[in-house]
């Protein structure tokens, strides 16, 4: 029986030497180098990696232009233009924040200028025994704001594992050195029992993950396959349903992150007005950054019966 829950910490084996995963393993190094650089090095070299990326043409740019064209109608087509070429100079900065998340030093991490807001809704529901889903949404700097708020609350989070058995082994030891456990996405068992304990889990449920526990609730009006899960893990453990905010703050100010109020009457009887609520929380946070949200996420993959494709 593990003493730990969640995922145990990977061992290392002698088949993550074979030849095949050297250039996984150049890959790892050169992450690690990166996070090694002063953070405004480094966001320079996000920002640089963004200017190719806009440039550099690619399916993703008509992924965020199908996204955004939905769900932000209103624009005016420069509008929207301008929005897409922000948020792919965003994906630069992302590779920087994900190295820096994964990899960077705990001193380089406390050198990263953050607030958080709303601690004392966290405070509250442990007072009451609660667990606490801490509900976000995709966005470039999760995995480093994910860090940065586990500096000041205990959290553990759901994954799924990575193609690579190099980048699995090399970023879940990452993770586990600063969250409290890690759970695979389908561990449902242990999940619910770390909620019942009083754990504080982060996770995003807005993602198409093509799933048979999806249903279709608006996302900026449009129908989005989306996972029931944070109805059911709140009605099987307990757990008070937080939403998490986060963003990045112009120039090098860092991070502004918010713990909300907990939803009210939550989980209700209805599995399709709960996740259309979590939807609706997920919209007011993309809303305070559009730039920063995931759009190269082919969100609207899944579509309803009778629907034609929109990419």
């Amino acid at each position: 029986m593990r003493a730990m829950p969640g995922m145990p910490r990977p061992t290392f084996t002698r088949s993550l030497l074979t030849p095949t995963r050297w250039p996984a393993w150049l890959g790892a190094g050169v992450i690690w180098l990166v996070a090694r650089l002063p953070r405004q090095w480094l966001m320079g070299l996000g920002r640089g990696l963004g200017w190719l990326v806009q440039r550099v043409p690619s399916p993703r740019r008509h992924i965020a232009e199908v996204n955004i064209a939905l769900c932000f109608p209103a624009l005016s087509k420069d509008e929207q233009a301008r929005l897409v070429d922000a948020h792919l100079r965003d994906i630069g900065l992302m590779m920087a924040e994900f190295a820096l998340g994964w990899m960077g030093s705990e001193r380089a991490i406390a050198n990263v200028p953050v607030t958080i807001e709303g601690l004392e809704h966290l405070e509250a529901a442990r007072a009451q025994g609660k667990g606490v889903l801490l509900v976000g949404g995709h966005f470039s700097h999760l995995e480093l704001c994910a860090r940065l708020v586990s500096q000041r609350i205990r959290i553990s989070g759901m994954y799924r594992r990575m193609d690579s058995a190099v980048f699995e082994w090399a970023v879940l030891r990452a993770r586990l050195d600063y969250a409290e456990a890690m759970f695979e996405k389908d561990d449902i068992r242990g999940t619910v029992k770390h909620l019942r304990n009083g754990g504080t889990l982060w996770y995003a449920p807005d993602q198409d993950m093509r799933s048979k526990d999806n249903v279709f609730v608006p996302f900026f009006g449009i129908p989005a396959a989306t996972i029931t899960a944070t109805h059911h893990l709140a009605r099987l453990s307990g757990a008070l349903v937080i939403p998490f905010y986060h963003r990045r703050l112009p120039g090098n100010a860092g991070y502004a992150l918010k713990l909300g109020a907990p939803l009210e009457q939550f989980p209700s009887k209805d599995t399709l007005d709960d996740t259309a609520r979590v939807n609706a929380c997920i919209e007011d946070m993309v809303r305070a950054a559009p730039e920063q949200y995931l759009w190269v996420h082919k969100r609207f993959k899944t579509r309803p019966e009778g629907a034609a494709p929109v990419y």
